[in-house]
């Protein structure tokens, strides 16, 4: 027989996490009443993008986001951060040390199984390691994974356990780095409750803290991701997601370039070749996205004429969408081994031994920078 507390109304989604009401339907959390009889009970804006693949345009407030994650430092807790392997440098959480104070992090990095196969793991946690100390994150154990094909689960529950001794595990992450989705392998390998956490493609699913029991009673804390306007993903129109965003391994494309050559990434951003010896460029893009090489001379007209169309995506209707373009001029050096990163979107391989001068034009405001190579 139920208990009087099970017969309540519930009060915050157990999907998002968010304050559940039945008055404004333009407003966080509502539901119309008869919503009340499903179980688990989730917000409108949850349903629509569990069964319609749907998000509201709803985000939430930064300020408030900041004040949960200043808590974390009074408390007694392990931090996980969940970054993208595929966007490191533009979802990895900046500052995060001055946030959450003494309290040990982990680094887990998912989606690795987006990296092309054959790759020495143990090179990449390497990488991550000393990407991770640069950004000035001390952290106790980095773990790759990925929560979507359920690989290295085991050994992230095993670091966690190592680590947690006896505290509330918070996750921190920006959005879209698969928080949700590994939190519901937790929930579904350690514990009995029947919901789960919201999930999608869609940047900011996850709207306040959801906190999962556990059999100490401790807590799984996930907290809302943070929104970064650096990244392509968060760009792009929802329809256009699909083909930024990689779902199956990257297959690299290498384009052996002569000075003054270009690439095309659809319509999102132009790599120019600038000066340099004749040297090969791989690009590590999502399978979906076409990439069309011309001559620099010919590059502004190519775009003037063909943006939306042979150049996609965006559409032409979403062109107007995205800010201008502004030009990032990078030097490779001589005899480096490094990536051109462009956040949200990839990065390109600089191959040769005798440095390059290359132009990247995106749009305002996205993250481009040069760094050691990943791969």
């Amino acid at each position: 027989m139920a208990s009087e507390d099970t017969l309540q109304r519930p009060l915050s989604c157990s999907g998002c996490g968010v304050k559940l009401q039945t008055e404004d339907a333009s407003k966080l959390g509502y539901l119309p009443d008869q919503a009340l009889e499903r179980d688990p009970v989730i917000c409108q804006r949850c349903f629509r993008i569990k069964n319609y693949n749907e998000a509201a345009a709803i985000t939430l407030d930064q300020g408030e986001f900041l004040k949960i994650l200043g808590h974390v430092a009074s408390t007694q807790a392990l931090v996980v951060n969940i970054v993208d392997i595929f966007d490191f440098e533009g979802s990895i959480v900046g500052g995060l040390q001055r946030f959450i104070g003494n309290n040990p992090v982990v680094l887990v990095v998912n989606k690795i199984d987006l990296l092309p196969r054959g790759m020495n793991m143990n090179k990449i946690v390497n990488w991550v390691r000393k990407q991770a100390k640069e950004q000035g994150l001390k952290v106790v154990d980095v773990v790759l994974c990925s929560a979507k094909r359920n690989m290295g689960f085991d050994r992230v529950i095993e670091v966690l356990e190592s680590h947690r001794g006896g505290r509330d595990i918070y996750v921190v992450g920006a959005t879209n780095v698969g928080k949700s989705t590994l939190i519901n392998r937790l929930i579904q390998g350690y514990s009995d409750l029947d919901s789960e956490l919201t999930t999608s493609r869609y940047p900011g699913t996850t709207l306040d803290l959801v906190k999962i029991p556990l059999d100490d009673g401790k807590f799984i804390i996930d907290t809302p991701g943070i929104v970064y306007s650096s990244r392509m993903t968060e760009l792009v129109s929802r329809k256009d997601l699909g083909t930024v965003m990689p779902e199956k391994p990257i297959k690299p494309m290498v384009f052996q370039l002569n000075p003054e050559q270009t690439l095309f990434f659809g319509a999102l951003a132009r790599f120019d070749f600038v000066k340099g010896e004749r040297q090969s460029f791989t690009c590590y893009v999502s399978n979906a996205l076409e990439i069309h090489r011309t001559k620099l001379e010919r590059a502004d007209e190519l775009y003037a004429d063909h943006a939306g169309e042979l150049l996609t995506p965006p559409s032409k209707e979403g062109l107007d969408e995205l800010p201008k373009w502004t030009k990032h001029e990078i030097r490779v050096p001589k005899g480096s081994s490094s990536d051109i990163f462009i956040s949200g979107l990839g990065w390109i391989r600089a191959n040769g031994e005798a440095g390059a001068l290359v132009n990247v034009h995106v749009p305002k405001g996205i993250k481009v920078l040069l760094r050691d190579a990943l791969i």
